[in-house]
């Protein structure tokens, strides 16, 4: 059972770190969190001018402060309640299982009326942002997404959509830096509307005869790029004439 003398000492403590949490929240502004948006404790009037990067450092600052002012909060209650708990006479007792706390734990925290074993900071909370049920790495969790072979439009194709508008990568972001800032995203390359290069230039009639070439920037491209390989195909060269065809002749002819 806690002495009286060791029942002023605790309660002057309990004054003393009152009395400095109060003076620290006077000085800080509570943490700055008196002003409106973040902007007004940073000086900055518009996030319009300011880097994605730069504004999640804010950010971070700022849910850090509300954090810090929360748990100054939670302390300065636990203490007043051990104070009304020193006015009632049932300081120092478990308010759980109503045994005696050790003087030892109340040196350490003066403001705590649990024991060790029922002290409720010691359970770890499961809960966790609502983002992390929606956004799963790497693009989402959407059921298309769980089929290797689907050809539907899912999270990935979204993402790449959306990034074609712009990110906050640059070209020097990139293993191959990129020749455009509208193509700083993943696969930016990839073809929209076709598969194969030589779609973008090569068309049949609606019989699909009469095969012609369209010249255009797409087929310069790509025999630019053949001949710098020293290749007839993007997937090898045609067999020779001697050779069996890829395909069947007309039988007719």
């Amino acid at each position: 059972m806690l002495t009286n003398t060791q029942i002023s000492s605790l309660k002057k403590d309990l004054l003393d770190r009152k009395k400095e949490l109060k003076e620290h929240a006077k000085i800080n502004d509570h943490y700055d969190l008196q002003r409106g948006h973040f902007h007004e404790a940073s000086g900055e009037l518009s996030s319009i001018d300011n880097h994605p990067a730069d504004e999640g450092t804010e950010l971070y600052e700022r849910e850090k402060d509300i954090a810090l002012n929360q748990h100054d909060d939670y302390e300065l209650e636990n203490i007043d309640k051990a104070l009304q708990a020193i006015d009632n006479g049932d300081y120092g007792k478990c308010i759980t299982c109503g045994q005696e706390i050790p003087f030892e734990r109340l040196e350490a925290l003066p403001e705590t009326r649990y024991c060790v074993e029922h002290s409720p900071d010691q359970t770890i909370s499961t809960n966790r942002p609502i983002e992390e049920g929606v956004l799963m790495p790497p693009f989402g969790k959407f059921d298309n997404d769980l089929q290797d072979e689907a050809v539907a439009y899912d999270a990935e194709d979204s993402w790449q959509e959306v990034a074609s508008f712009g990110t906050s990568e640059g070209p020097s972001d990139f293993y191959q830096p990129q020749g455009h800032y509208n193509d700083v995203y993943n696969e930016s390359e990839e073809n929209i509307g076709y598969v194969e290069d030589y779609e973008n230039f090569v068309g049949t009639d609606i019989e699909g005869k009469e095969l012609k070439i369209y010249p255009n920037k797409q087929h310069e491209r790509y025999e630019d790029e053949l001949d710098e390989e020293g290749m007839m195909t993007s997937f090898g060269d045609l067999p020779a004439f001697e050779h069996d065809p890829y395909v069947d002749e007309d039988e007719e002819k």
